[in-house]
């Protein structure tokens, strides 16, 4: 952590040693506030950490800068090696029929984030989320519920906190995109689509409100429930000019019977559908493999593989054969089966923590099954990266201090930062899905 930043979050944590009003403001109202703001992910509060991530200004810059390396990099592999990419990441036949449809608009990914953990010595991305990244909603919302807390004000006294603009980013990249593809509509009508039974469906209804407060018409909606006729996508009679898809590219395809009047006006381009379909190939987590492999390198500029060498762990799909690392040629499936105390296992398209294998938290046996089972599927392995544990407030329900490791995870709006997303959580899954939290994050300067 930035000694900045430090020093913020050791003030944040006397104010909450040292007056117990404070405290017991918290411990009576914040679960309160949490629903009350709809800030719930699956029936439990999002948050249980009453202190932000506090970032200074100078890591800020630099991990923007980190960022629009990697994701250029990203771009440029994607572009050079054109289908052959959806070899290299696995693709599979029904993906790439969606992909093969264009959009109408240039970026494959316009709204993603990468997700990276705080490391001992800076931060390393593990993944790139290309796909429908969640938590934007719920971030500034969160924000909202902690400047209102009692004890923000008082931390208000010393220092000055700037808030990120996450959701007005993502609104102008909506519209950006739905001009770019030929949307003429002064006002366009934005659906929110995705599964009624999703666990993130009430930050769903965040983006509506927010969306409806800046002058844009907007709903919620279940793919299920569409029609399309006469050239238009609708919903209970309402013509949509904009699909903010949520709905994730495996799930589209698992109930395609039922959606087809959707796919049939994102093939037609009678809505502008973000992100499209087409952004597949660098969601996948192997694209963290086409990044790290040797034959890629001199497709990229000098700084971004010196971006990719200091933040990206050395990703391989698991299939047998050899490869290369650190410049040294090995064996893969021998070489992983031997050191699994460095490594780690992903499905390849899966989301939550679900399949992930950690090698040095596994028996000899258990990690033999596992790379089993990923040779029989489509997974990657990924180097371990050693993570650093930060001290939070946690309320449960009394307050009390745990050591968390951190997930830090830019969002990108057309290939620029703006805000992240903080995860917090006591084991190596720092998601929410698998039961970890998320707090907001400030940029702060001394007052």
């Amino acid at each position: 952590m930035d000694a900045l930043a430090a020093r913020a979050a050791e003030d944040y944590h006397r104010l909450l040693r040292d007056d117990k009003a404070l405290v017991q403001e918290l411990e009576a109202r914040f679960f309160e506030r949490m629903r009350q703001a709809r800030l719930t992910f699956g029936g439990r509060v999002l948050c249980a950490f009453p202190r932000p991530n506090f970032v200074a200004p100078s890591d800020y810059e630099e991990i923007r800068g980190v960022c629009r390396g990697i994701f250029r990099a990203v771009e440029k592999v994607e572009a050079r090696l054109g289908e052959e990419l959806w070899d290299r990441v696995d693709l599979t036949p029904e993906e790439r029929d969606l992909v093969r449809i264009d959009p109408g608009y240039r970026r494959s990914s316009p709204t993603s984030r990468l997700d990276s953990f705080i490391t001992t010595d800076a931060y390393r991305f593990v993944e790139l989320n290309a796909e429908s990244p969640a938590g934007i909603a719920y971030n500034e919302m969160l924000v909202d519920i902690f400047l209102d807390l009692p004890v923000m004000k008082r931390f208000q006294e010393r220092w000055r906190l700037r808030r990120f603009q996450a959701r007005e980013r993502l609104l102008e990249t909506l519209l950006a995109c739905h001009r770019e593809a030929g949307g003429k509509e002064e006002r366009p009508t934005i659906a929110i689509v995705d599964y009624d039974e999703v666990p993130t469906r009430s930050e769903h209804h965040l983006f509506r409100d927010f969306f409806e407060a800046k002058g844009y018409p907007s709903l919620v909606c279940d793919p299920r429930q569409l029609s399309y006729e006469g050239g238009r996508l609708r919903h209970e009679g309402t013509a949509i000019d904009i699909v903010y898809k949520r709905l994730l590219t495996n799930e589209f395809l698992e109930k395609v019977d039922l959606l087809q009047p959707l796919l049939a006006a994102i093939r037609e381009r009678a809505v502008t559908v973000v992100n499209p379909f087409r952004c597949k190939p660098i969601h996948k987590k192997a694209i963290f493999a086409v990044l790290t492999d040797d034959e890629v390198q001199p497709m990229l500029t000098e700084d971004e593989r010196r971006a990719i060498a200091a933040h990206v762990p050395w990703t391989r799909r698991v299939r047998e054969g050899r490869t290369s690392r650190r410049g040294d040629e090995i064996d893969l499936v021998p070489w992983v089966r031997a050191h699994r105390d460095l490594l780690v296992l992903k499905p390849n398209d899966e989301y939550g923590g679900k399949g992930v294998a950690i090698g040095w938290e596994a028996s000899e046996s258990e990690w033999d099954e596992a790379l089993a089972s990923a040779l029989r599927g489509s997974y990657v392995v990924q180097e371990k990266v050693d993570l650093q544990r930060e001290s939070f407030p946690e309320l449960a329900p009394d307050l009390r201090f745990r050591d968390l490791i951190v997930d830090l995870d830019p969002f990108v709006f057309q290939g620029e930062v703006e805000g992240f997303l903080t995860r917090l959580s006591g084991t190596s899954l720092a998601n929410v899905t698998s039961g970890g939290g998320q707090v907001p994050a400030f940029l702060i300067e001394p007052a």
